[in-house]
């Protein structure tokens, strides 16, 4: 049984609270959230009892009051910026969370589009999201920003920017990616409120680095793991230790800016409402952690996994080598290497014994082995036997080979495939078929959901079938950077 480590009940209350604390000093409060809303995975690995929807749970605690403003750069709407976690660009995770938010009936705002230089494709979503009803503002980019604060709270400024209007009291700002310039549209929007005597302000939403948790605890490192690729750096807030001779944890971004960002805050507002880049955050996670040594072992455990998904994204030249070097010092803090990854030894041992590509799962802490066949992927064949532990079957073969034979003469014969070997979601359709005439089957089918939060590891690249229904599963793969063959293309 999985053990948990977070109070998720605690973690929801609290945040709750102590938003509506923060708003109460203003008229509006802008609170820009950052991470992802619906879907927080790395949460949910290294802090175990945290639900990935736990900050909308959250958020419809305080549904009377939000509305949701969307944020997105022009250049990446131009350049088709995808999002490598869900595999769709920038634009259509805009559509999707406009669609999930109003699915559980959080009131939209509107979007703001940033970096408008009237990019084509940007002025298309523009009149598409009109056509929805949905309202739309063109922010602009700003000379020398965040530096020259005269240029920027003037009429050239933020005061060139189009003014959202919005009706709640929680002005929710997030967006499909980092780099979207939430922090600024905050900004801009608080200086056009306070430019028609409004009283307006800003917070920021946080989870990651835990601010009351120490500099290297493996939950923090486990962030700066999950991030090496924007250089984030957790660090001892200097202006927070200054300001109350208290130790807090924050990341080089937010400290680096904090001192524009405070000058802009008093001129716009008046006066100075935060002391450090900390006092800006609303993040009670640290105080809801119930099992220290819990959340340590996971986020330990997520840091090896990025260290394999990075040697995955170095491979295909998507990152450079350097990254690893900065993954080999956070591993070296918390003690641990790759080896410590019992899928991946006890994968990689198979794969040397058979000469084949093999995968591994551990479910309840057993291993569970699948190796390459003429008829089955290693994938399938792990993902069965899984099933089949998980499922308390015996082990027999669930799927006979009169079943898979016609699947493999579709994939060759007619759909012109290479690989005969049937892929995880052809085995699994084939064994939902079956279920319909065999209780083993049937059995087999039902017990996939007893994988959930499983460790996979893989010693080859799979392809992008097997990773999506390995990740629709909600299991946490893992590959060594190896293509299966030595030719240059490499089919998804």
């Amino acid at each position: 049984m999985k053990k948990i480590g977070f109070d998720n009940a605690k973690y929801i209350k609290m945040q709750s609270q102590n938003i509506r604390k923060r708003v109460s000093r203003f008229n509006k409060l802008y609170l820009e959230f950052g991470g992802k809303l619906f879907d927080d995975n790395h949460a949910s690995r290294v802090l175990p009892g945290f639900e990935p929807d736990s900050k909308i749970k959250m958020l419809l605690n305080l549904k009377d009051k939000v509305e949701m403003v969307l944020v997105i750069n022009a250049n990446d709407i131009e350049k088709n910026k995808m999002r490598s976690d869900l595999g769709i660009t920038y634009s259509q995770d805009l559509l999707r969370l406009i669609d999930s938010f109003e699915a559980v009936e959080l009131n939209i705002g509107g979007v703001v589009i940033t970096h408008f230089n009237k990019q084509i494709e940007a002025i298309r979503l523009r009149k598409n999201l009109e056509k929805s009803k949905i309202k739309v503002a063109y922010h602009y980019a700003i000379e020398n920003y965040p530096n020259n604060i005269d240029l920027i709270l003037s009429d050239n400024g933020f005061g060139r920017n189009e003014y959202l209007e919005t009706t709640k009291e929680i002005i929710v700002v997030t967006a499909p990616g980092p780099g979207s310039g939430k922090m600024a549209t905050c900004l801009s929007q608080m200086y056009h409120d306070h430019n028609r005597g409004l009283k307006s302000g800003y917070a920021k939403f946080e989870t990651f680095p835990i601010w009351n948790l120490p500099l290297n605890h493996p939950v923090n490192l486990a962030y700066e793991a999950a991030t090496v690729d924007l250089s984030d750096v957790n660090m001892i807030d200097p202006f927070h230790l200054e300001a109350y001779n208290s130790i807090a944890v924050n990341y080089n971004r937010d400290v680096e800016v904090f001192p524009v960002l405070n000058d802009l805050l008093k001129k716009i507002m008046g006066k100075q409402i935060y002391k450090s880049p900390t006092d800006m955050g609303v993040n009670m996670v640290g105080y809801c952690i119930s099992d220290d040594e819990v959340c340590r072992q996971a986020a330990k455990d997520e840091i090896i996994r990025r260290y394999y998904d990075t040697e995955i994204a170095v491979r295909r030249d998507i990152l450079p080598e350097e990254v690893l070097f900065k993954l080999d010092t956070i591993m070296n803090k918390v003690g641990v290497t790759k080896d410590d990854r019992l899928v991946a030894v006890k994968a990689n041992e198979l794969a040397n014994k058979t000469k084949a590509p093999a995968v591994a799962i551990e479910y309840n802490g057993q291993i569970i082995t699948g190796k390459t066949s003429k008829l089955m992927g290693a994938a399938s064949a792990a993902l069965l036997n899984a099933a089949k532990i998980a499922g308390d079957i015996p082990d027999i073969n669930l799927l006979s080979e009169k079943v898979l034979q016609p699947i493999q003469e579709l994939k060759t014969k007619y759909l012109k495939g290479h690989n005969p070997r049937l892929h995880t979601d052809e085995v699994l359709i084939a064994l939902a078929v079956d279920s319909i005439t065999s209780d083993i089957c049937d059995r087999a089918l039902k017990a996939l959901e007893k994988l959930e939060g499983c460790d996979v590891h893989s010693s080859v690249i799979l392809s992008e079938v097997d990773v999506n229904v390995f990740k629709k599963l909600g299991m946490h793969l893992t590959m060594d950077p190896i293509y299966q063959t030595k030719k240059l293309y490499h089919a998804k």
